[in-house]
């Protein structure tokens, strides 16, 4: 087994090292047992075979140290070192850790796109316009409030906490809440909630803070059971103009078919019917008699008036036709 001179030193060192712990022990066990013995002579023995012991693993301490330091120097002095023990060509093989070409092929890395699958409708979340010349507050917001993960739930309970929290929902879903945790809001400053599914905005808010500057907070919405379809909600948060926080969960699903009985309804306006015309029913016709003259023999003619017509009663019908004027003519008779 061939040495070279740093190991034979550190080897050495190793050595002194372990005997001069194993002295101080057994210095230090022997100056212990020598206090509990009854006879002076043996405890003096033994008191001074323990100092004895400390003062060696002192000695073998300082000569530890003096190697240390001057044995190599004073070895080299005698025995030059030859340049055969350096082992430099294996260090220099550095080809072996240059081949950075296997980190180099960063494209497999960098190939994000199956991390950019995650549902991010932007890469940098923005209020369309549309929403934003809604805004009402004049107050500037402050530009430190924080905002927490965003935690999904179809129900609170009195404390405002989430009864049953997840990002996988099953319709049929009638109400779902975003719910957060925040710091930093100033009162009356605007602030916006928008929601997407897959992509497109589906519902939003955008009202002035009338909460308090820190607390427990969150946005809603209500939809029809039906319009609840499967896909992928994303929620995001702002402050002002300012984007703090995104949260994302999954509808899966068919949503509940609308009540039929609501559509056929729509035959409240049937086209109109005729009423039926009203048929006239025959007139009345006035049949006149004829006046009959009866003559009579008197000295001065008389009048005799005729008699009205009889009237035939037929059918009434709703219009009735005026009756005939009938004129008198008196005839007059010749005087004998």
């Amino acid at each position: 087994m061939s040495l070279d001179i740093r190991t034979a030193v550190q080897t050495a060192l190793a050595i002194l090292g372990f005997l001069v712990i194993l002295f101080i022990w057994r210095g230090y066990v022997s100056i212990r047992t020598a206090r509990q013995l009854p006879f002076f002579r043996m405890r003096r023995q033994r008191m001074v075979r323990g100092w004895r012991l400390f003062f060696a693993a002192l000695i073998l301490l300082i000569l530890a140290f003096l190697i240390n330091s001057q044995a190599e120097p004073l070895i080299y002095s005698f025995f030059p070192p030859t340049t055969t023990p350096t082992l430099t060509p294996t260090i220099t093989l550095t080809p072996t850790i240059s081949l950075t070409p296997t980190i180099t092929l960063s494209p497999t890395i960098t190939l994000t796109p199956r991390i950019s699958n995650t549902p991010t409708i932007t890469p940098t979340p923005f209020i369309p316009l549309a929403i934003e010349a809604r805004f009402e507050s004049t107050t500037t917001p402050n530009p430190e409030a924080i905002f927490s993960e965003l935690a999904f739930t179809d129900g609170l309970d009195a404390l405002y906490r989430p009864l049953r929290p997840g990002t996988l929902f099953e319709n049929p879903v009638t109400h779902m809440y975003a719910i957060f945790s925040y710091d930093g809001m100033i009162k009356g400053s605007q602030w916006t909630a928008l929601w997407y599914r897959d992509g497109e905005l589906v519902h939003y808010e955008t009202i002035p803070w009338d909460g308090e500057t820190g607390g427990l907070g969150y946005t809603d919405w209500e939809p029809k059971p039906e319009e609840w379809l499967p896909g992928t909600y994303a929620v995001q948060i702002f402050v002002g103009l300012t984007w703090k926080v995104s949260g994302f969960f999954e509808v899966q699903g068919e949503p509940p078919t609308p009540a039929p009985t609501e559509t056929p309804t729509a035959t409240s306006t049937p086209t109109p019917t005729q009423t039926p015309t009203r048929t006239l029913r025959p007139t009345r016709t006035l049949t006149p008699i004829p006046p009959t003259r009866t003559p009579y023999i008197s000295p001065t003619p008389t009048l005799t008036p005729t008699p009205w017509p009889t009237l035939t009663r037929t059918p009434v019908t709703p219009s009735i036709t005026p009756q005939p004027t009938l004129t008198r003519t008196p005839t007059r008779t010749p005087r004998p």
